[in-house]
């Protein structure tokens, strides 16, 4: 009985497993635990843990959100995007420049339009999604790494573009504005989330965090504001997997495995693919804009290209073409890769005297000869926001050696609307072959496995999928003459092929 209610246990947790929502909530969870219980360990105290906590889920979520609409170019279509941070770029400064007052008064030196904080940050969305339009129409007659090359150019263009004297400050129908070049903009607009503050519910929610955490207003502030923020990344994930499982997302994933067989099928590709790169460079606006629109300034060195580096790290760990895997990826990255590193430094910080490093390299590599580390170890503690780039570095070889496709790129979504993997066996009668293929699915496609998943008994062309989203066999059958399809295409014989293909 013992071993029957522990199998049944087992399968009621696998089937548990496999709700995409409790793999985000146990991976998130189980990295806040092993953070709180460190922090508890060396005696920091609760307020510092959970600002750590908050600090986290603000990265988590603006990473999440970018990630996925990198995905929606990488994962789905195939569009190398690394010019990232030029569209977040965009998006914040954009919305910046629309909000700032027409009287720029005091130290903020460039004047704004002055528009209220909604119509701001629905300008630099539009906006970043218009640059992708401007980039994606010429850009799209590239491949692969021209593509790449192309839009890191981009970034590039932008992020210079916003230091130079040019834009700078300039005049647009009589209005005085300006990016503030290399000296960056100054916030004097009022604090966005106000309006969430002001409320009735946010001065109980002060209390309660007081009461919990020991915070004031401000720790209160930022805690909500997190909250906030992992809303928003909720609410886009749900609108990209809407997205996915809809016919325009049927498409996209038609496009990520075979171009030239949707091609054949009427759809026109490339308006699919300035479509879906409008969306991506939009939703990269929002996170942009999200990431420090309540800062007190921003500078254009905030938009350097490891910026986006970083965001295909996130996607790469998480597996592209999922979205919860870019959701975890992300989740990951930042405390593994990107916080994981300065925790530990401030960790040992707390155990151990590490004492005063040397100014140089071969300062700390010198006394190796005389086989003193402490030098070596003391400079390699003092420079530990260079080895982060060394620790990313090797952990994406790492993960690109043994598991390329990422947590969970290995799952298949395919462009079909139902299942196709289910067919009736040979034994089950000769109709099994026959149009159960690819009817059903919205605008013809199916899905066209690897050749070495194949059973043999649907094997299909390079093409997988011909116009009535039929598989078919390059070659004829040597029974082909027995069973012919209602539309005279061939089809192979079940009975065989079965068994000699594995």
């Amino acid at each position: 009985m013992s071993s029957t209610a522990n199998a049944e246990r087992r399968t009621q947790l696998e089937s548990l497993w496999e709700h995409d929502a409790v793999k985000i909530i146990a991976v998130i969870g189980a990295i806040y635990i092993v953070y709180a219980l460190i922090g508890l360990i060396l005696g920091y105290s609760l307020d510092g843990i959970v600002n750590t906590l908050r600090r986290m889920t603000y990265l988590i979520a603006v990473y999440g959100m970018v990630t996925l609409a990198l995905n929606l170019h990488w994962g789905y279509t195939g569009l190398f995007n690394i010019g990232v941070a030029g569209f977040m770029a965009i998006g914040l400064y954009v919305t910046m420049i629309l909000a700032k007052p027409a009287d720029p008064g005091g130290a903020a030196q460039y004047a704004g339009l002055g528009l209220p904080m909604p119509i701001a940050i629905i300008g630099g969305v539009v906006a970043a999604g218009l640059a992708g339009l401007v980039v994606a129409l010429p850009a799209l007659r590239l491949r692969a790494d021209y593509f790449a090359i192309t839009t890191i150019a981009f970034a590039e263009i932008v992020r210079l573009g916003i230091t130079s004297d040019a834009l700078q400050q300039f005049t647009i129908l009589g209005a005085e504005l300006g990016t503030g070049g290399g000296r960056g903009l100054i916030r004097n607009y009022d604090d966005p989330m106000n309006v969430i503050f002001q409320l009735e519910i946010f001065s109980s929610f002060v209390d309660l965090t007081n009461s919990l955490f020991g915070f004031g207003p401000t720790q209160a502030r930022a805690l909500a504001y997190s909250i906030v923020l992992v809303l928003v990344l909720a609410g886009i994930y749900w609108l990209i997997q809407r997205t996915s499982r809809s016919p325009f997302g049927r498409v996209l994933k038609a496009i990520r495995e075979d171009e030239e067989a949707a091609q054949s099928l009427g759809k026109d590709t490339n308006m699919f693919k300035i479509k879906v790169f409008v969306l991506g460079c939009a939703l990269m606006g929002l996170a942009g804009i999200l990431w420090r629109f309540r800062r007190t300034g921003v500078t254009p060195e905030a938009f350097r290209p490891h910026v986006t580096f970083y965001i295909w790290i996130a996607l790469i760990i998480g597996g592209a073409g999922s979205n919860t895997g870019s959701i975890l990826g992300s989740g990951l990255f930042v405390a593994v890769l990107f916080e994981g590193p300065q925790y530990l430094r401030r960790v040992i910080d707390h155990l151990v005297a590490i004492g005063d490093a040397p100014n140089t390299f071969a300062g700390a590599v010198g006394p190796l000869l005389s086989a003193n580390p402490v030098p070596l170890v003391r400079y390699t503690f003092a420079e530990f926001l260079t080895l982060q780039f060394v620790i990313m570095g090797v952990a994406l070889i790492l993960l690109m050696q043994r598991r390329p496709d990422g947590l969970l790129g290995h799952r298949e979504e395919t462009a079909a609307a139902i299942p196709l993997g289910a067919r009736p066996s040979a034994a089950g009668g000769g109709s099994g072959g026959d149009g159960s293929g690819g009817s059903g699915s919205s605008g013809g496609f199916a899905h066209s496995q690897p050749r070495d998943q194949h059973d043999g008994s649907d094997q299909q062309t390079d093409g997988g999928v011909d116009a009535d989203g039929t598989g078919t066999q390059a070659g004829t059958s040597e029974n082909s003459d027995s069973r012919v399809s209602s539309d005279s295409t061939d089809q192979p014989d079940d009975s065989a092929t079965d068994g000699e293909t594995q």
